[in-house]
């Protein structure tokens, strides 16, 4: 099943301001909150697939990439591990978009049952980075689409301690300012009466735990540098410049936060004869006078192999001949493909012979040598217009 439109799950623009879409997910979400509606998978993966929304819409870089790219330029958008739409979890959502409603609007409007109750009042700890790697791609690989494994040197989760930052067990004790909620609470007198905030605790920074003895691998930092194996789906016609985010796959984050991105920027890779022009592959071919005057058969590089192109007889220089359907597909639709364009140069011989200077004085005396354009031939500009317009 298809991807909805973003814009169209947030019920927004593309011309949204940040505002606008900050608003337009806390009603989508509000009326799909779990706990407004307790038991409704419906509801539960509609509020999933507005945190999904709003992850990309909400952050400048991977909006750019949706509007130029759609769903391919942010693929693996949403967090790992939830099973929902784009794999967001809950934690996920409550601990990377909770500040969209407020400190904590959803434990004070549902009765503390919200982002904090259903986690235990723990946080998840500081999201990790984002990374970003450079990948290069040939002109096959952007055509088909490619499996690419490649390795990224990262913070990762330190494996003594599970990422917690702690020695052991019986190394944390519960925080005395928030007495092991994780937060805290702030009332405030103004003119409309008492307000009430919720916000992290200081102390713990939300965690509701104190480490009293710290891991001797990670100093209490909860992760390690080294290095992760990731396999990269790169969808067939990415364009040179193009970036591509693979969520959750970024640095961990410390004492057990969520990882950050990866974000993959795409390189393209010369090709020894192709060039490409958006979707289309333009192939200079050179041929000889002889055989632009009686014609020949000559064979040609494409993507994905060689091709035999029948060139006719009293061939001028500048013609450009279609192969249809030969170029690159859409990346958004790999039904829709672009065409090789094969521009004709007729190649002039720079150092004669005697005898072969001769001949070509014969001929330039024939009047068959003497040029004689159709009139109903387009010109050179006009065929490039029609070719690329």
């Amino acid at each position: 099943m298809s991807k909805r439109d973003f814009y169209e799950i947030l019920g927004v623009a593309k011309t949204a301001s940040a505002d606008e879409i900050k608003k337009a997910y806390r009603k989508v979400a509000m009326q799909f909150h779990p706990d407004r509606n307790p038991g409704d998978k419906v509801a539960e993966d509609k509020f999933k697939e507005a945190a999904e929304a709003y992850e990309v819409l909400s952050d400048q870089d991977k909006k750019a990439q949706y509007d130029r790219y759609g769903h391919a330029g942010v693929s693996g958008a949403g967090r790992p591990g939830g099973g929902g739409r784009g794999g967001m979890n809950m934690d996920d959502i409550f601990s990377n978009f909770g500040d969209v409603f407020g400190e904590d609007v959803f434990g004070d409007f549902f009765g503390g049952q919200g982002r904090r109750g259903q986690s235990g009042g723990r946080s998840r700890g500081i999201r990790g980075s984002n990374l970003r790697i450079k990948l290069k791609l040939n002109f096959e690989e952007i055509a088909k689409g490619a499996s690419k494994t490649v390795k990224v040197k990262k913070h990762i989760s330190c494996s003594t301690c599970g990422g917690n930052g702690a020695k052991d067990k019986s190394s944390f004790q519960s925080c005395g300012t928030c007495g092991g909620s994780g937060q805290v609470r702030k009332v405030t007198n103004t003119f409309l009466g008492q307000m009430q905030t919720v916000t992290a605790c200081p102390t713990c920074n939300g965690d509701g735990n104190i480490i009293t003895a710290k891991c001797t691998t990670c100093k209490g930092d909860g992760r390690v540098y080294g290095e992760e194996t990731v396999t990269l789906d790169i969808p067939a016609g990415v364009q040179e410049g193009m970036q591509l985010n693979l969520s959750g796959r970024g640095n961990i984050g410390e004492k057990g936060g969520p990882p950050g991105d990866l974000i993959i920027l795409i390189e393209e890779e010369a090709h020894p004869h192709l060039q490409r022009d958006g979707l289309n592959v333009v192939y200079d071919l050179f041929i000889s006078f002889p055989e632009a005057v009686f014609g020949t058969q000559v064979e040609i590089p494409t993507i994905d192999g060689k091709a035999k192109i029948k060139i006719p007889q009293g061939t001028q220089g500048g013609k450009i001949f279609r192969l249809k359907g030969k170029g690159f597909p859409e990346v958004n639709n790999n039904y829709e493909k672009g065409d090789q364009l094969i521009h004709v140069n007729v190649w002039v011989p720079q150092n004669l012979t005697t005898d072969e200077k001769g001949m070509v004085e014969k001929m330039q005396t024939s009047s068959n040598f003497e040029p004689k354009p159709d009139k109903n031939d387009k010109s050179f500009f006009e065929r490039v217009k029609e070719m690329f317009g």
